[in-house]
């Protein structure tokens, strides 16, 4: 089966509503506004072309995610499923674009954001290293998270139980007892 996979980047143009179907599954939507936007040589500056509305669909834990992370007005980045709907109505025919999307997030080329991971969708692997549940992630990703923590953690080991206070971390992430050096 062959699907047309888009990405589209645009703002989100309406409040994200979220129902759920007579199976209890969630589904949100909400409008994306997508703007050309191009460069006039005569004008000597950016001008605004054609405007591009399309439906946006979520279902299930992506649906819910929409309604506490979408504002109206907010640059996203929509990538999923294309679909064109098209109908009757008298005499006139209809049609609307939509996505079926796979995944939502916010446009950081303009602005800056902070993930949270949503309740229960992360635990603890019996070494430290935290794995997402439910959803897999693949292991180079949580191989360098967990490098990140480690080279953006800090340098002094931290205080506690059985802990030597301003001792160095060891190669393994634990207080090595060494005292750090001072000044």
């Amino acid at each position: 089966m062959n699907e047309t996979q888009v990405t589209v980047i645009g703002n989100v143009a309406t409040e994200v509503s979220c129902t759920r179907t007579a199976d209890g599954v969630a589904v949100a939507n909400f409008r994306l506004a997508s703007t050309e936007r191009r460069y006039d040589r005569l004008r000597e500056g950016w001008v605004d072309g054609e405007t591009q509305w399309v439906t946006v669909t979520a279902w299930r834990a992506l649906a819910g995610h929409l309604t506490g992370s979408l504002s109206k007005g907010d640059p996203v980045v929509v990538s999923g499923r294309l679909r064109v709907r098209e109908w009757t109505e008298g005499e006139a025919r209809r049609s609307r674009v939509e996505i079926d999307a796979r995944s939502v997030g916010h446009d950081l080329s303009r602005g800056t954001a902070v993930f949270t991971w949503s309740a229960g969708s992360r635990g603890e692997s019996s070494g430290g290293r935290e794995v997402a549940v439910g959803d897999a992630v693949p292991g180079w990703i949580a191989d360098a998270l967990q490098a990140r923590k480690v080279s953006v953690g800090p340098l002094v080991a931290p205080v506690s139980a059985g802990a030597v206070p301003g001792a160095r971390m060891d190669d393994a992430g634990t207080g090595g007892g060494e005292p750090a050096p001072s000044g």
